[in-house]
């Protein structure tokens, strides 16, 4: 299991978080209860397998509903 701090450009509406989750929570590989959308700091935390899914599908996911993602950090969770 690995832990990623997406950050994004910034947020400027709270629906943007629910679009964000909604994409993200729909991954297979991504722990569902550690999907968190910071909306003061533009940032995506949560949990991921990676031998599922890799941090450029889930960055993949993000600009699909039309947010950039500006840098990733993966560790071991």
């Amino acid at each position: 299991m690995k832990a990623a701090t997406i950050q994004l450009e910034t947020l400027t509406c709270p629906s943007c978080m629910q679009k964000i989750e909604g994409a993200l929570k729909g991954l297979d590989g991504i722990d569902q209860d550690t999907v968190k959308v910071l909306f003061n700091s533009s940032k995506v935390k949560l949990n991921f397998e990676d031998d599922k899914i890799s941090i450029e599908q889930i960055e993949k996911a993000i600009n699909k509903v039309g947010y950039e993602v500006q840098k990733s950090r993966v560790k071991s969770a």
